[in-house]
This record gives C-alpha cells, structure tokens and sequence, in this order.
C-alpha cells in the first residue's frame, strides 16, 4: 500500500489507465480469466481510496483516465464500465471483513463515487443492525418502496399538513420533520451512524402508521398526501442508504 500522497496518486493513475485501456480494447475480464489481472487492480483502486481516506471522486478519476486515451482509441461508455467494475469489487473487499452482501448493496446502489464516504455508510449501516430497530425499519422501507413504485407520484409533490385525517399520520410527519432537522447535519458532515440511530426513534410512529393508516384510499388528494409522506420518509432513510435491500440475518 503506497504510504505518501504523491505514490497513492501515482499508483491509482497507473491501475485506472490500465483498466480504462483494457476496457476500451474490449478486453475486460469474463468468468474467471482475468489475464490482465484486472480484478487486482480494481481492488487496490478501493483500497487506496478508502483505506487512505481520499476524498477523491471515482467518476472524476475514470473520466480523467478515459480523456487520457480519447485521441488513441474509442472510449465511449469506458468511464461508466470502469465505475461499475470497481464497485462489484466492494463486495469481496468487504466479504473479508465480514460485512454482508446486502449492506454494500444497500448503499452501492445508489452509486456514492466518493468511495471514502460510501465505505463511511456501509460500516454505519454494518453497526446499525445491532439497534433493536434497524430490521423494522427495514421492513417499513421495503414496504414503502413497494407501495411507491407501483404509483406515480409527482415528484414534486409535497406533504399538506391540511389533509391529514388521523393522529397516527399527523405524528410520524411531525417526528418525521423534527428528525430530518436533527440528521441532515450530522449526514453532511458524515455521522451516518448518529444519525441512524436518531432515525431509529421513528419506529414506534411508523408502526402505528402502518397499524392505523390505509394509504390507498378513494380520495386522491388523500392518498397522493399520504403516498407524499412516505416518499419523504423514504428519501431520508436512502441519504444514508436503500433499507429496502436489507435482508433478516437468517436470510443472509
């Protein structure tokens, strides 16, 4: 592992020009042959970038390694297939530090190219699942985006505080309200973990929601309201991560 800035730079430039090249030749590795040992160099790419805590953008460097090679070959669609690639290598880089495949999905997915923030929300999301309340959470989260992606919502669409009818969606959007001022900050500067842990408070008013509340009336401005709150909910969890991916430790 390169200790000084300048050899961390060095060595993430050789292993990107390498994999940016080779991709561009149409020479990525399939199944198990890997003859340019690209699977290597894409690990010690994460490595680099996480074990020396860079704040570096992965989409920024591939677009760099891609510019470099542009007047030589064609490298269009190169940088997103580098992206892609090295982050199917955050599965075996966390594998061994027994992090399941479902907790880096949960926050891979979304695609966080700063790889020094994506590694500080899966190892929130990995301390998380001690808490009482993270696989109910997680249950409500992929309930909601059940719910959620069989409707079209406008994106829009805000919360109507007037249209509320019942106690038990009136409270979860006021607790809702007072969390997101309390995790938005600790979010921005990294405490994915403080903030889950606030966000944890909100299980016993998404239970009562769930347990009192139809979100699929009649009434549309109803519905669309209460599809708006659960949208927002939604939209909070994913800062950190998809909680609907999680899966219940037996199923591991």
């Amino acid at each position: 592992m390169p200790q000084s800035k300048i050899s961390q730079c060095l060595a993430l430039a050789d292993r990107l020009d390498s994999l940016a090249g080779i991709f561009a030749v149409g020479q990525k590795p399939t199944g198990v042959k890997d003859p340019f040992a690209l699977r290597r160099a894409a690990l010690a790419v994460v490595r680099i970038l996480i074990e020396k805590s860079l704040p570096l953008d992965l989409a920024e460097l591939c677009r760099k390694a891609s510019e470099g090679l542009a007047q030589k070959i064609d490298t269009d669609g190169v940088e997103a297939e580098v992206i892609d690639y090295i982050f199917d290598r955050l599965r075996a880089y966390y594998q061994e530090q027994g992090i399941g495949f479902d907790i880096v999905d949960a926050v891979a997915c979304d695609r966080p190219t700063v790889l020094r923030d994506c590694d500080r929300r899966i190892q929130a999301l990995n301390q998380f699942q001690s808490n009482d309340a993270a696989l109910a959470l997680a249950a409500a989260n992929k309930r909601i985006s059940n719910i959620l992606k069989k409707q079209k919502l406008d994106p829009a669409a805000g919360v109507i505080v007037e249209r509320f009818e019942l106690e038990a969606e009136k409270q979860l959007y006021s607790q809702l309200v007072k969390l997101q001022a309390r995790v938005e900050p600790l979010f921005g500067r990294g405490k994915y973990l403080q903030g889950l842990n606030e966000l944890a408070k909100l299980r016993p008013a998404v239970d009562r929601f769930f347990d009192q509340v139809m979100v699929m009336v009649d009434d549309e401005s109803i519905k669309n309201n209460r599809l708006a709150l659960l949208a927002q909910m939604s939209s909070c969890f994913r800062r950190v991560a998809d909680f609907s991916r999680i899966q219940p430790r037996e199923s591991r």
